[in-house]
């Protein structure tokens, strides 16, 4: 599905363009989900550019992720998808900066792109550009994965209660409820850092890229708040990793001392 974003008042309008259909030619916002190779067509005849494959967006090489070709910038960050479901996983979503216009290709619907739809829908910047909607779909992202991180951390704490501070009227939980709620936790935390990983990788390939491209003071700012939103949740998602591993190997301990008696 090909849809673009056009200023309209103080919000961004949400047009989807239908097969055969051009463009507007005033869009900053060009979202493609799971482009067809007529779509790609389209958006490479508007944009002067060429639309990554989703093979080409799973490449993991660095190079092959952050580039600069045909003066566009191409961006490629691992997101979060399906976090609150008892299956998450991870999605490749390339951003692709050319002539302040934003085109995003992805193969999946995470959460960030709905809440940025959304605010654009209400309001948005009198000189909006694909600059600025990139800005509000990073923060949406850090801002995700710190609400990810901050339900892991209140989950794994009621863990650890059950184990070392069982209430006496209530029946322990089984240890096999426990090792899997532990590893559903590690799995998901995992998945976050990555995520904050590739991340940091693209704000700081933005960051080089910013005089090149002119970018006012204050986006720059921004950019730099992101950078270090982006490394404390990187180390507090590795500090959730260490305290997960500290309970599955005292969980394995008080099972041990268990058998033996």
């Amino acid at each position: 599905m090909l849809s673009v974003y056009v200023p309209h008042g103080t919000t961004l309008e949400r047009i989807v363009v239908e097969p055969g259909s051009p463009p507007p030619d005033n869009a900053v916002w060009i979202d493609m989900v799971t482009p067809t190779v007529q779509e790609d067509k389209i958006v490479e005849q508007m944009l002067g550019i060429a639309v990554p494959t989703r093979e080409e967006m799973q490449e993991i090489e660095v190079s092959s992720r952050l580039y600069v070709e045909n003066g566009a910038r191409y961006m490629t960050a691992t997101l979060m998808c399906q976090s609150d479901t008892p299956t998450p996983k991870t999605t490749a979503v390339t951003f692709i900066l050319s002539s302040h216009r934003l085109a995003t290709v992805r193969y999946d619907d995470p959460r960030p792109f709905a809440i940025v739809e959304h605010k654009l829908a209400r309001t948005c910047p009198p000189k909006v550009s694909g600059e600025s909607v990139l800005m509000d779909l990073l923060d949406a992202v850090i801002d995700r994965s710190a609400d990810i991180l901050e339900r892991i951390g209140a989950e794994v704490d009621q863990v650890s209660h059950s184990i070392f501070e069982p209430e006496e009227e209530v029946k322990p939980p089984s240890y096999n409820d426990v090792l899997k709620a532990l590893g559903r936790k590690g799995d998901l935390t995992s998945k976050v850092r990555e995520s904050l990983v590739s991340i940091g990788r693209l704000l700081l390939f933005l960051a080089n890229e910013a005089d090149s491209m002119k970018w006012p003071k204050d986006m720059r700012a921004q950019l730099q708040s992101m950078q270090r939103d982006d490394g404390s949740l990187s180390d507090h998602a590795t500090y959730l990793t260490n305290k997960i591993t500290f309970l599955l190997d005292a969980m394995l301990g008080v099972v041990n001392i268990q058998q033996n008696n």
